[in-house]
C-alpha cells in the first residue's frame, strides 16, 4: 500500500480490526523501526525483552512482557533517539526435545513452526521490532558463536572437564542444574532426581565470584534491589577463616570454613557431606554395619537437591561413622556425623558444628543427643529475664555478646575474638583468614540432541583438541536415526559418521565430544549478536558494540533473576578481559514484570482459568490488550485478569480516536489563543509524562491521557469547540503519547490529524512551562455547603472581589432566595460558602 494513497475514510467508526488491517501493511513496508542505517553520532538506546522460548503460541504472560518493553522502546524513540529493540528466540532445549520425541518428529520441526506461530502473533501484536536482526539460537549461524566462545573461554583456561556428583533426571536422561529441581523432583517431568557421577564441562565462573558481588554496587540505583538481593546471595561471599582438624587414624588433618572462627570452644562435634570423597575415605575404615547403614543413607541423600538439603525446616538426619576430630583450640575429641545438611562443594565438605550458636547445628544435636555448650553471652530476648539454654529452648544464640567458656579469649566481643582467634591458628599453623563462596563452577554439559555440539575432539594420543575455528560450526547431524531417547548418554554418540573424525592435530582417528551445551550458554550472549545478526565474520562487531552496548533497559520476568542474569554478567565480563567489550554489566537497567493470573491462581488448562491470548486478541485488539495491561497495575506487580476490563480500554480508545477524528484545524495550526485549560492540561501532560515512564509508571501515564482525552473532549462540546486551535494540540500530544501503548489506534489518529505515518517516530513536543503558570483558577460558590456556581478567576482576585462576585451569581441569588445571610467564608481564590437561614 502506498503510503500517499487515501486511507482514512471520514464516515467510518472506530474499529479496531479495520485500523489493524490499514496499518500493518504500511508499517511492513515502512520498516520504521530498522536501525542498520543510524548515523554515528546519532544518540541511541537498546532496549531489549528476554527472547522467548518458542513452546507454542504466545500467552498472555508474552503479551504483558512484551508490551512493556514496547512502552520503553517506543518512548525513547519519541524523545529522539534512535533504537535498537530486537527480536529473537531462544529455540534450543529440553522441551523442544521432549515434544519432538512425544511426536514422533525432528525437533526443528516442532521448533520452527512454533517461531513461525509467534513471529505472526508478534507481527498482530505490534511491538516496535527491528525485524531484520532476527535470531534464533537453534541456527547454525548463531550456534557456531557460541562455539567460538567456548573455545575462547578454553583458551583463556575458564573451560575444563572433571568428573562430579550431579542432578541426574532417570526419565529426561540429562543433567539437571540446582533451580530444575524441585523437592527432589525434575521440575519438567516431575520424576525424582538422583545424584550421578559424570565428566562434565565446566565454565570457572568462580573466577569472577568477587567482581559478580562488587559490581553489583553500580546498579543499585537501576535494578530491582531484590534481585540485586538475589544475584549476591546466590554467590554467597563470605569471610571467615579456614581451621585444621587433626582426624585420628589419618595422616592429613582437614580442613574446615568457618565464618565463626569466635565459636571454635563451642564445637562439639564434626559433620561431613555424605556424598563427599572424605566421607566415604573415613567410612571404609569403620565396622561393617556402619559402613552398609552408610551406604542405604547415601542412597537417600541422591535423591535430593542441594537446595532442599539446606533448607532449615528440613527433618534432620544423619549417621556416626565412628571417626573422631582433635578441636585445635582445646584437644578435645569431638565426633565426625555424616549429615545431608551439609554439602559436598561448600567450602572444604566439613563443617565444625557449634550447636548453641547455629540453628542447624542445634536442631541436630538436639535429635541425636550431643552437646550443646554456649560460648557467646548474648543478651536477653525482649521481654525475657534471662537468655535461655538453647538445649532446652531449641533456639541457637546468634546475637552479638562476650566469649565465655573459651579460655583465654573469655570477654572479648565477637570481631575483636574471630580477629584473634584467626591471628593465633595461624601463628600455630592451624588455620588463616579465608574467603568462601557459595557460588560453584557453571555446568554446561547435557546429555541431549538438541543443543549446541561442545567443539572439543577427544585423541587418544593428543588429548583434548579444540576444533579449529575455520572448521565452525559443528552442526548437529539430522535426527533421522538416532534415538534421541538414549539411556544414560547423549543421543549424539550413536551418529557414527558424525562422531568419529580425524585429530586436527595428529591425524589419528578420534572422537567428537557428543555432549551438548546447556542453554543458559545460548542466551549468555545473544544481547550481542543482535548487534551483527547477518554477520558470518565476526559473534558481534566490537565498533558496533561500542556504539549501542550495554543495554540500556532490559525487561524480562523475576524468575530469570538469577542464573540467566549472572551467566549473562560473567560472560560480558570474559569478554570484557579478552577486549571485545569496554564495559562490564551488559544491562544498565532492569524491569521485572509480575506475573498474569486468573482468579488468583496462575493460568493453565488444568486448573480451567486459562485465558487464550489470540482469543483476547480476537475480541478486543492489539491496542485494548496492551493499554489493559499498561494500565492494570504498577508493573511489577500481578495482574488478575479477572479484575481488568479490555473493554473498557477498547472504549477509552475509541473516545481518543474520536477526538482526534473531530479536530477541525489544519495541521500546522498554531496553539496560541487557544483555550487557556486545555494548554495547560496538555503541557503540564508533557511535563510529567517523561518522569512517569523512566520510573515505570506506565498506569499513571495512561491514567493521564485518558484525563486529557477527556478535557479535550468537554472543550470540543463547548466554546470553539473543533475549531480551538488548542484542541488540535492536545490530540496530537494525545495521538504522540498513546503511541507507547497503543500503536494501531494512535497511528490513526495521526492520520486523521492529517499527518503521514508513522506516528512512532514523531518527537515529542517539548513543554512551554509558561503555560504551567496557573494565572487563572475555578472558583466554587456554595449556599450551606452545596456548590451552586463555578467560575474563572484570576489567581490574584481579592476576598472582597471573589464574595462580590459570588453575591452576584444568579445561581446563588436563586439559591439564597429569601432566606437570610448569617454568614459568608472567603477562601479565595478557590471557594466562598454562604450561610443562610430562613427568615421569620
Amino acid at each position: 500500500m502506498s503510503t500517499n494513497e487515501p486511507i482514512i475514510d471520514e464516515a467510518e467508526k472506530y474499529d479496531f480490526a479495520a485500523i489493524q488491517d490499514r496499518w500493518l501493511g504500511v508499517w511492513d513496508e515502512l520498516k520504521p523501526f530498522a536501525t542498520a542505517d543510524t548515523p554515528a553520532d546519532a544518540p541511541r538506546k537498546y532496549v531489549l525483552d528476554m527472547f522467548p522460548y518458542p513452546s507454542g503460541d504466545l500467552h498472555m504472560g508474552h503479551a504483558e512482557a512484551f508490551a512493556l518493553g514496547d512502552v520503553m522502546a517506543r518512548y525513547w524513540r519519541g524523545r529522539g533517539y534512535a533504537v535498537m529493540h530486537p527480536i529473537g528466540w531462544d529455540s534450543f532445549g529440553l522441551p523442544a526435545e521432549n515434544a519432538a520425541i512425544k511426536r514422533g518428529i525432528d525437533p526443528r520441526e516442532w521448533t520452527y513452526a512454533n517461531i513461525d506461530q509467534q513471529r505472526a502473533s508478534f507481527r498482530r501484536y505490534a511491538p516496535s521490532f527491528d525485524w531484520d536482526r532476527e535470531i534464533h539460537t537453534s541456527d547454525p549461524e548463531y550456534y557456531r558463536w557460541n562455539q567460538w566462545l567456548f573455545l575462547k573461554l578454553y583458551e583463556k583456561g575458564l573451560a575444563y572437564r572433571k568428573d562430579s556428583a550431579v542432578n541426574w533426571c532417570p526419565v529426561d536422561q540429562t543433567v539437571l542444574a540446582n533451580e530444575q529441581v524441585v523437592n527432589g523432583r525434575c521440575e519438567r517431568c516431575d520424576s525424582l532426581v538422583t545424584k550421578k557421577k559424570l565428566n562434565q564441562w565446566y565454565f570457572k565462573i568462580t573466577d569472577y565470584a568477587d567482581r559478580l558481588v562488587d559490581d553489583l554496587d553500580t546498579l543499585e540505583a537501576t535494578w530491582p534491589s531484590k534481585v540485586l538481593s538475589m544475584q549476591r546471595n546466590w554467590v554467597g561471599r563470605s569471610y571467615g577463616a579456614d581451621v585444621s582438624f587433626e582426624i585420628e587414624g589419618r595422616a592429613e588433618a582437614v580442613e574446615v570454613y568457618t565464618t565463626r572462627p569466635d565459636t571454635l570452644f563451642g564445637a562439639t562435634f564434626m559433620v561431613v557431606a555424605p556424598d563427599s570423597d572424605l566421607a566415604e575415605e573415613l567410612v571404609a575404615g569403620a565396622s561393617e554395619a556402619t559402613r552398609t547403614a552408610f551406604a542405604a543413607y547415601l542412597d537417600e541423600v541422591k535423591k535430593s537437591n542441594d537446595i532442599d538439603r539446606q533448607a532449615t525446616d528440613r527433618e534432620k538426619t544423619g549417621l556416626f561413622i565412628e571417626r573422631y576430630a582433635i578441636n585445635p583450640v582445646n584437644g578435645e575429641r569431638l565426633p565426625i556425623w555424616v549429615a545431608d545438611y551439609v554439602l559436598a562443594d561448600y567450602g572444604h565438605g566439613a563443617i565444625m558444628a557449634v550447636p548453641a550458636h547455629d540453628q542447624r547445628d542445634l536442631d541436630f544435636a538436639r535429635k541425636f543427643d550431643l552437646p550443646v555448650r554456649v560460648v557467646v553471652q548474648t543478651s536477653p530476648l525482649e521481654g525475657a529475664e534471662a537468655v535461655a539454654d538453647p538445649a532446652e529452648s531449641g533456639i541457637a544464640l546468634a546475637g552479638e555478646g562476650e566469649l565465655i567458656n573459651s579460655g583465654e579469649f573469655n570477654g572479648l566481643p565477637k570481631a575483636e575474638a574471630i580477629a584473634r582467634v584467626t591471628a593465633q591458628l595461624d601463628e600455630r599453623g592451624l588455620g588463616h583468614s579465608a574467603k568462601n563462596y557459595r557460588l560453584r563452577d557453571w555446568l554446561i554439559s547435557r546429555q541431549r540432541y538438541w543443543g549446541t555440539p561442545i567443539p572439543i575432539i577427544h585423541c587418544e594420543a593428543c588429548g583434548e583438541v579444540p576444533v579449529p575455528e575455520d572448521q565452525l560450526p559443528v552442526t548437529l547431524p539430522p535426527a533421522e536415526g538416532l534415538d534421541l531417547q538414549a539411556k544414560g548418554k547423549s543421543p549424539l554418540g550413536a551418529a557414527e559418521d558424525w562422531v568419529n573424525v580425524s585429530c586436527p592435530r595428529c591425524g589419528g582417528a578420534a572422537l567428537r565430544d557428543s555432549d551438548t551445551m546447556d542453554t543458559f550458554v545460548d542466551s549468555s550472549w545473544y544481547f550481542l549478536r543482535f548487534l551483527s545478526a547477518n554477520s558470518d565474520r565476526v559473534a558481534f562487531d566490537v565498533e558496533e558494540a561500542k556504539r549501542w552496548a550495554p543495554i540500556d533497559q532490559y525487561v524480562g520476568g523475576v524468575e530469570h533473576a538469577i542464573l540467566h542474569l549472572l551467566y549473562s554478567r560473567f560472560m560480558t565480563k570474559v569478554l570484557h578481559d579478552l577486549d571485545y567489550v569496554d564495559f562490564v554489566e551488559p544491562f544498565t537497567s532492569l524491569l521485572n514484570q509480575g506475573m498474569v493470573l486468573m482468579d488468583g491462581a496462575k493460568m493453565s488448562k488444568s486448573k480451567g482459568n486459562l485465558v487464550e491470548f489470540q482469543g483476547e486478541l480476537d475480541a478486543y485488539g492489539a491496542d485494548a490488550l496492551r493499554v489493559t495491561l499498561a494500565f492494570a497495575s504498577p508493573p511489577e506487580d500481578d495482574i488478575d485478569w479477572a479484575d481488568v476490563s479490555p473493554a473498557g480500554a477498547a472504549k477509552f480508545l475509541a473516545r481518543a480516536w474520536r477526538v482526534a477524528k473531530d479536530v477541525a484545524t489544519e495541521p500546522g495550526t498554531s496553539p496560541e489563543g487557544g483555550d487557556r485549560a486545555l494548554r495547560r492540561a496538555t503541557h503540564q501532560f508533557l511535563t510529567d509524562a517523561p518522569g512517569l515512564v523512566e520510573s515505570y509508571k506506565f498506569n499513571v501515564v495512561v491514567a493521564r491521557l485518558m484525563e486529557l482525552t477527556n478535557i479535550t473532549r468537554r472543550t470540543i462540546d463547548a466554546g470553539a469547540g473543533a475549531a480551538d486551535p488548542a484542541v488540535r494540540e492536545a490530540a496530537e500530544t494525545i495521538a504522540t503519547g498513546l503511541n507507547l501503548f497503543a500503536p494501531y489506534a494512535s497511528e490513526d489518529m495521526w492520520a486523521h490529524l492529517g499527518h503521514p505515518a508513522p506516528v512512532a517516530l514523531v518527537v515529542w513536543k517539548d513543554a512551554d512551562p509558561a503555560l504551567l503558570v496557573q494565572d487563572a483558577v475555578t472558583a466554587v460558590f456554595q449556599v450551606n455547603g452545596k456548590v451552586r456556581d463555578r467560575a474563572e478567576v484570576a489567581t490574584d482576585i481579592s476576598e472582597a472581589e471573589l464574595e462580590a462576585l459570588a453575591r452576584g451569581s444568579e445561581a446563588v441569588q436563586r439559591a439564597v432566595g429569601e432566606g437570610e445571610i448569617v454568614n459568608v467564608i472567603v477562601r479565595a481564590p478557590k471557594l466562598v460558602n454562604i450561610a443562610v437561614k430562613p427568615r421569620g
